[in-house]
This record gives structure tokens, sequence and C-alpha cells, in this order.
């Protein structure tokens, strides 16, 4: 007689994990109303509205001049390490990743097309969160014995708050540490493990240990030589990804308008549908379109702020505007392609065994799901591949690639602000200390690449969440010197280098 297969470990932990995130995000608990409102919606839309409003809805009035601006960016004006375009190319590499193909399909899979509108909606305030976040790594910045700059967080939090304020630096780089494994490499991993075995039925495990080696390959250099890579590969990837969606909606006009009255009615009305779907009510629309906006442009995380800090220039105003820029890019202008082509496409897709038009009401989920509505927009094989499964895949693995190697120095950070705390701690350490993380990264994306995608993407939430709190809470206590740094005000707020070096100060 047969005997089933007990459950893995990561099967197991599903259903404790999912609840620990829907109690973050909705206020729920084993699918119970525990709270009357989602607290990490709450939180994440408040301070983004409150630092909006507070710089006079400066990122929608200077977005033009922000697009100006990327020209310019190619060049050094100040101290850094790498050039402010490079900074944004290598913070948008870790923005731009699974979010943008399979984060999109789950947010509409999770809270039905209304997810989308507030998906546009926490992009909007996030450009506020990510222009105090760039504009703070500038203003905020320490630079080591040997020269180098760097920044984050846990330097403005420490310069710009003061000593007394080293525990919420703490609890920030922890929850690095923890989204960086979790996010940036986990989800990540398993995505990309995906995205080759569709294309070359390559066994998980294998496509872990392939991307495993390519991105240990890069971060050996460290940041100049993943800001390099990001530099060539992000602005490319991107545009073609982009023109290959703005194809696939062209071939599909007629259906847009369709599309657009699909997410503007959905976000206010509970609605369902043949498949994916049913019962879809406007606070899950919310929690999948806030979640997933967060999980894809990461402001108000403080992620991106430790790429810009190493930007050279001098102008916090500036770095502000590229910061916010890559939110724009991130969520307005890819997660949307990515949206439109899902909900719009037509194709033979089938839910519950009855046929459906489109690729979001059927019964594919995450990644397969964008896979599935760009096949039936390019339906053309090419080795018995349809061109659109192919575009999407490589899309996804070139995305993906990028991300690693960006969050892997995220962590980087995070460990070595940790490290520096230690009585005994040296610049030597340091860099012993980098090349065991880098080590241990290369290790979590083989393990990652295997694991249950639902318990990676749970969390996921959870991470970003632990990480985006004292973040958040930076942002709140230090907008009054965001507001100045808008205004042009380059030194603006009190700065506590003396008290709080990163470095211990006896180099």
């Amino acid at each position: 007689m047969a005997t089933s297969q007990a459950p893995s470990l990561g099967d197991r932990l599903v259903e404790p994990v999912t609840n620990v995130s829907d109690f973050i995000w909705v206020g729920t608990w084993n699918g119970v109303e525990v709270l009357p409102f989602p607290p990490m919606t709450i939180i994440l839309l408040g301070i983004g509205l409150w630092i909006m409003i507070g710089l006079r809805f400066y990122p929608i009035v200077k977005l033009g001049s922000a697009f100006k601006g990327l020209f310019a960016g190619r060049k050094s004006q100040g101290d850094g390490e790498i050039s402010p375009f490079a900074a944004l190319s290598t913070a948008l590499s870790g923005q731009v990743g699974t979010g943008n193909l399979a984060g999109v399909a789950t947010a509409i899979a999770l809270g039905g097309p209304g997810a989308i509108f507030w998906m546009w909606i926490t992009a909007l305030f996030g450009m506020a969160l990510a222009f105090a976040e760039g504009s703070l790594a500038i203003r905020y910045r320490e630079r080591t014995s040997d020269g180098v700059l760097r920044g984050g967080p846990m330097t403005y939090i420490m310069m710009g708050l003061g000593k007394k304020w080293t525990w919420l630096a703490v609890v920030f780089c922890l929850g690095t540490l923890f989204s960086a494994l979790v996010t940036g490499n986990s989800i990540q991993a398993n995505a990309v493990a995906d995205g080759l075995n569709e294309l070359f039925g390559i066994e998980e495990w294998l496509g872990g240990l392939i991307v495993a080696i390519l991105v240990f390959i890069v971060i050996i250099g460290g940041i100049k030589s993943i800001g390099s890579v990001a530099e060539k590969v992000v602005p490319f990837m991107a545009a073609a990804y982009i023109v290959m969606a703005v194809i696939a909606l062209i071939l599909n006009f007629g259906d847009l308008g369709e599309t657009f009255y699909l997410i503007f009615h959905g976000a206010f009305n509970p609605q369902s549908a043949a498949g994916g779907f049913v019962g879809a009510a406007m606070i899950i629309a919310i929690r999948a379109g806030v979640a997933r906006g967060l999980f894809s442009n990461e402001a108000g995380q403080g992620s991106t702020a430790i790429a810009h800090a190493v930007a050279q220039t001098n102008d916090p105003e500036t770095q502000g505007r590229m910061a916010m820029l890559g939110t724009f890019i991130d969520t307005i202008v890819i997660c949307t392609m990515t949206a439109l082509v899902i909900l719009t496409v037509r194709g033979d897709f089938t839910a519950g065994g009855e046929a459906v038009l489109h690729a979001w009401q059927s019964d594919r989920v995450g990644f397969e799901m964008t896979s599935g509505a760009f096949a039936a927009a390019f339906p053309m094989t090419l080795g018995g591949v349809p061109i659109g499964t192919l575009v999407a895949s490589v899309a996804l693995i070139l995305f993906v690639f990028t991300t690693l190697l960006t969050w892997s120095y995220y962590g980087e950070r995070a460990i070595t602000f940790l490290y520096d705390r230690i009585k005994g701690s040296s610049r030597k350490g340091e860099k012993k200390l980098h090349m065991a993380w880098r080590v241990l990264w290369c290790l979590v994306i083989f393990i990652g690449a295997a694991q249950p995608s639902e318990l990676v993407w749970r969390l996921g939430d959870i991470s970003n969440a632990a990480m985006a709190l004292p973040n958040l809470l930076a942002l709140a206590l230090l907008s009054g010197v965001v507001f100045k740094l808008a205004k042009g005000q380059k030194d603006a707020g009190p700065t506590h280098t003396a008290e709080t070096p990163e470095e211990p100060e006896d180099y």
C-alpha cells in the first residue's frame, strides 16, 4: 500500500507564516479580523502622505526636471564611489526584480484588478518617501578610514538623530539582514529557478547553483563591480521589456478601455471572477496593492538609500530626485506594463477546467500568469517555446540576477554596521566579514531556489515590514530636515558625527 509523503518543513511553515503576514498587512489571523484596520498599510501610506504634503507635492511637480537630470547624472559631480546615474541603476537593479513580473500577478490574484490602483497610490506616496531616503542618504554619510563614502538609513539615524537612537539603527540593520536573505535572495532565487525551468527544463536546484556561481563572480568585486554591471544591464533590460509590453498592448488595443474600467471599478468595489480569485473585498485589494507595491519599489523600506549614499554628488536634493525617479520607473512604468498585459491580452486559458479569456482569470499564479499573458500576445514559437514566454523569462532572469547583486550589498552594509558596534572591530575585520557574507549569500541562493514559493513570498511580506518600520519612524523624525533639503539647504539639520562614529575611533 502506498504511503503519502510527509510534508516538508517548508510546507508546514506556510500556514503560521501566512497568519503573521496577514496580521501585519491586513489585521487578520486565521482569516478572522483581529484589528479593524490594516496596520502596515496605514503606517506606510500615512507617513508617505505626511511627507508628500510637507514637500508640497514636490515629487509630482518636479518629475519633469528629474527626468531632465538623468543625463547629467552620468557625470560625477562630487564625492562618492559611483556616478549618480550608476547609483540610480544600482538602486533600480534592486527594485526591478521578481516583484515586477511575478509580484504584480500575485497582487491581481489576491486582490483582483483593483489592486493595481492601490499599487499606483503606493508608488505616488512612495516617490515622496524615496526622495526623503535619497536626500538623507547624501546629507548624512560617513567616510571610512581608507576614504570610502557609505551610508543608508542606519547612518542617517545615527548622524541625524544622535547616539540615543542607536537601538533604532540596530533594529533596522537586523530587519535588513532578514529582508535581504528573504526578499532580496530567496524570493528572487525561487523565481529565477522557475524561469530557467520553464525555458530550459533545468531542475530548480541546478538553476539555483548556476545563478549562485554567476552572482559570486560579480559581487566579489564589491559595490563598484555591482554598479558597473547595473549601469550596463538595467537600462537595456528595462527598455526592452517596456517595448515588448507596449507592442502587446497595441496588438490588443481594443480591450484597453475595459482593463482600465476593471482597475478603477475594482479598487473600490468587492468583485468576483470565474477563476483566480472570488469575492476579493476592497481591503484585500488595498493590502495586495500596497504590499506588492512596497515589495516592488522598496520606497519606505530604506534599501535604496544604501545605494544612493555612494553616489558621486554633494547635493542631497539632486540625488533625492534620482531616488524618486527609481520608484516612478519601477512601479508606474514597469509594473503597470506587466499589469496591463496580464489584464488585457486574450488567450486560451482555463480555470477549473472551464475556458476563460484572460490569464488573470485562469488557474495560473505568479510568474506563470505573466508568462502566459505574454505567450498569448506573442504565440509564435522559437525552438518550441512561444516568443512571449521567452521574452518574459529572459526579462525575469536578468531582473532577478541584478536584484541578487544589489541586495547582497545591502545586507553587507547592515552586517558591517552591526560589526562596527563591537569593541575591537577593524577595517581588516570588516573585509573578512564581507567575504564570509558573500559566500553565505550564494549558499542561500542555492537553498532558496527550491523552497515552496508561497512560503518565501509570505516571509517576504514579514521581512519587508521588519525593515520598513524602523526606517519609516526615522523618516518621520527627520521629515523637517527633508523639507529643508527639498528647498536646496544642503546642510539642513544637526550632525552628530562626533558621538556616532560608524568605525572605531582609534583608526
